[in-house]
């Protein structure tokens, strides 16, 4: 296999070198094709360069994992309305898990109001995507179970016993579902299909909550609320890596890979705003102020801004992902208290739970205004909308790639 792939290379390095020629002969003779002809060549390098970067990463990538699209954007598959095949005719909907009233209300999203609702189990944290998008599930965490619901209707089915299931998240390859178990510093991995537990794996990580993954799929790293620090997990081997503080008093709640990969978000409730983190070498490498209490971050469907939901001021930052800098803020009229939620399948609405307001906020993402303002349940949290676009879902309330 090595002297085929040798010989292609050689083959479009001399390629390469040809348009190359080309343009410098033209260039002397004065001829106009010569900018064409150069930028032919240049076009091909950066083609070359990509198609090497893609083959490198998907020679890495956790096994069975579906291929990156884009070695530069690990989110390049989550393009407005690109929905796949499996979620084309599900309903549009906002389900909304209600803390403290124990309940989930529906929202449409084309009249922002609730449609329905329908009781679950005890402390519903969030409104978990499956991996192959077919089952939305509501995560009871002290109701130890969860709730099944039916995304083509938006109507609720059955309900499986889970212990403690805080949040929820998938392995790239399908595999397994991981529940968080906050209470129990533990990462369950269950079988994703039959929902069966196959392995406990303890992270010495109070309140262990939200995580992200890898470009390649092969270490997550995740928040510990209460441990002041973040978790780095092998994902084949379910084992933990290491542990990394970062600073006396923090409590990281959200984590969002960047783009490309290179970098992890860590939102700081305490610190207000967001660490940097190079998940390779497992080191902070920067900070970002947002606002009081960072908490939930989402990326742009044009993967170019990182929402940052400040919960303590009533605020949203935006961090250009490109230069890692805040460049903007929008401010809720009359204050309010925004958590998690998710970004609507045309990109245009954030959606938001208030978590201390009994409310949800729709925000349109061209200018920041508030388009909705729409009475729920009590302690509103992990709001999902669905369908969003994407190819799998990693979990939480929809991390799709």
């Amino acid at each position: 296999m090595k002297a085929p792939f040798a010989i292609k290379r050689r083959a479009m390095r001399n390629s390469t070198f040809s348009f190359l020629l080309a343009a410098v002969v033209a260039g002397c003779s004065g001829k106009p094709q010569a900018t064409t002809d150069t930028a032919t060549a240049n076009a091909a390098v950066k083609t070359t360069n990509q198609a090497e970067a893609h083959r490198h990463l998907a020679d890495n990538d956790l096994p069975g994992m579906p291929p990156v699209l884009d070695p530069n954007d690990i989110y390049a598959a989550d393009r407005p309305n690109e929905l796949s095949p499996v979620v084309r005719g599900f309903v549009s909907r906002v389900y909304v898990p209600n803390t403290v009233s124990n309940t989930v209300d529906v929202i449409d999203p084309t009249t922002y109001k609730v449609i329905d609702q329908f009781p679950v189990g005890r402390l519903p944290q969030h409104v978990t995507p499956s991996w192959d998008l077919k089952t939305l599930w509501v995560l009871n965490d002290r109701g130890n179970s969860l709730t099944r619901i039916d995304p083509k209707t938006g109507h609720k089915l059955d309900i499986i016993p889970v212990l403690d299931p805080y949040n929820m998240y998938y392995t790239p390859d399908g595999k397994y579902a991981i529940v968080v178990a906050e209470q129990r510093e533990r990462l369950e991995f269950y079988d994703a299909e039959t929902m069966k537990l196959k392995h406990q794996l303890w992270v010495n990580c109070k309140g262990v909550d939200h995580m992200d993954f890898s470009a390649d799929g092969r270490y997550l790293i995740a928040s510990c609320e209460f441990g002041h620090a973040v978790i780095k997990v092998d994902v084949a081997r379910q084992e933990l890596l290491g542990r990394l503080p970062l600073s006396p008093g923090a409590m990281p709640q959200d984590v969002k890979t960047s783009p490309d990969g290179s970098v992890f978000y860590i939102a700081d409730m305490d610190a207000n705003g967001v660490h940097l983190i190079d998940g390779d070498a497992f080191r902070k490498i920067g900070f970002v102020p947002t606002g009081k209490g960072a908490h939930g971050l989402y990326v742009s469907r044009d993967s170019r801004v990182l929402y940052v939901s400040n919960r303590g001021e009533g605020s949203i930052s935006l961090i250009d992902l490109a230069t890692r800098k805040a460049v903007h803020k929008w401010q809720l009229p009359g204050g309010g208290s925004p958590d998690m939620g998710g970004v609507s399948a045309d990109g245009k609405v954030l959606w938001l739970s208030g978590r201390y307001n009994a409310e949800v906020y729709a925000i349109d993402t061209t200018d920041g205004h508030l388009i909705a303002r729409i009475p729920v349940g009590r302690g509103p949290h992990g709001l999902c909308v669905y369908p969003q676009p994407g190819r799998y879902s990693l979990g939480h309330t929809g991390v799709f790639r």
